[in-house]
């Protein structure tokens, strides 16, 4: 079986997390590849629910083997937090797998994530403040430190020392902040190694053995497409690569190792943090896309912005993550609605445009055409099939696919497992 990814569409928040649960027992390795403690699935299996942060969602299926890629970033602490509550629960995380080749957020990429954040006001970016940012800054740069470098001490003290000469100066003369003391880094961390060595691999070489022997392999999204680093919504986005191609880069895999590439697209858009948003709305009906979708971040429990369904964004995720399925999540919410609308292109000073503009400054100004469309004003959460739907409901799914160009093979009807609708 060819590997599957689930990726984003919009800024995340899509609804991820159930559509992994439901295809996690027909895979036999999943793969978390970007991110890290910044990016949240909430799963409900057997009736629990569980919210993830780094761990990959196979931890909670016994015949899954679930693997941390080497393009995620790893807090060590916030890991062994978050195995130590799932251990509680008594879910088995000895199976978990985890690359070497991982960088670790360190102390100093939380401490000037947050004095950044602060520093930058009213223009602030909106991160989590998990050093994400920072972390991968110190990736690219070659300063970073990764897992493996915590099994060789003299070279772990050599790098954060290295590392702290530079951030140290930077807290102290740009920020006014105490510098941080190498050696109680280096303790801290150290005193970590001995329970993460038994769960570090090639994952690179375990995801390759397992797609050779045509076991599943599902490559599980985080984040959006609008907050990849190259193809979002620069400079308010991540600081990676959550695309199909940036998963296959993080799991340590080629392209055709994929066969199918699903995209999980929320019936409405929402996003959390600063940044452009074309069909955000201020009015009653993004109240009640709020309150009825129940839209607060898993991660950071924020409220997220809520609007209409772009078309435009999606059509664009489809094209840069050459998606072969779309699986439309919470169309339930649209319920409450007797019309709806769809954005279908922008108004910018005049000009009718149908794709998203590469220039961002126009993308802050653009301003959306809708379509309206009719609403189906009912409970739709007891449907078990498509043909069961109301009929404006089925025709609102046939929109989506018209203007995405993307078939919809999945729709979601609410949060159980039972309340997906296969077409």
């Amino acid at each position: 079986m060819p590997g599957v990814a689930l990726i984003g569409t919009q800024w995340g928040d899509e609804g991820k997390g159930k559509i992994t649960d439901l295809l996690c027992e027909e895979m036999d390795v999943v793969v978390r590849c970007t991110g890290g403690d910044n990016a949240g699935h909430t799963l409900v299996v057997g009736g629990e629910t569980y919210k993830l942060r780094i761990v990959p969602s196979g931890i909670l299926y016994p015949h899954a083997l679930p693997v941390v890629g080497n393009g995620v970033v790893v807090n060590p602490r916030v890991l062994l937090e978050e195995l130590d509550g799932l251990e509680s629960r008594g879910v088995d995380t000895s199976r978990l797998r985890i690359s070497g080749n991982a960088h670790l957020v360190m102390p100093y990429h939380l401490e000037i994530d947050k004095v950044t954040e602060r520093f930058l006001g009213r223009n602030q970016l909106g991160t989590t403040k998990k050093g994400i940012g920072p972390c991968y800054a110190d990736k690219v740069s070659r300063t970073g430190i990764r897992i493996q470098d915590l099994f060789d001490r003299k070279i772990f003290e050599q790098k954060v020392e290295i590392a702290l000469w530079d951030k140290n100066q930077l807290l102290a003369k740009v920020y006014s902040r105490l510098g941080i003391e190498p050696a109680a880094v280096v303790e801290e961390y150290l005193g970590y190694a001995a329970r993460l060595e038994p769960l570090l691999a090639d994952t690179s070489l375990v995801v390759d053995e397992a797609l050779r022997d045509g076991k599943g392999v599902l490559l599980e999204g985080a984040q959006g497409t609008f907050l990849d680093l190259d193809h979002g919504t620069y400079p308010y986005v991540t600081s990676s690569n959550p695309v199909a191609s940036g998963m296959c880069t993080g799991a340590g895999i080629g392209p055709l190792a994929l066969g199918r590439i699903i995209g999980i697209t929320k019936a409405y858009t929402t996003r959390v943090g600063a940044g452009p948003f074309p069909t955000e709305l201020f009015d009653e009906d993004g109240e009640t896309l709020g309150r009825v979708g129940a839209e607060f971040g898993t991660v950071t429990g924020r409220k997220r912005r809520c609007g209409w369904f772009d078309s435009v964004l999606v059509r664009y995720a489809a094209r840069v993550n050459s998606l072969t399925s779309i699986a439309l999540t919470k169309l339930d919410v649209l319920g409450a609605f007797e019309t709806v609308k769809v954005c279908v292109g922008y108004d910018l000073d005049g000009t009718t445009l149908t794709e998203v503009p590469f220039n961002q400054s126009e993308f802050h100004h653009v301003t959306p055409i809708y379509e309206e469309l009719a609403g189906w004003g009912t409970d739709i959460s007891a449907a078990r099939s498509f043909d069961d739907l109301p009929a404006a409901a089925r025709s609102y799914v046939e929109f989506v696919e018209d203007r995405t160009g993307v078939e919809v093979g999945i729709v979601s009807v609410g949060a159980d497992r039972s309340q997906t609708l296969f077409r």
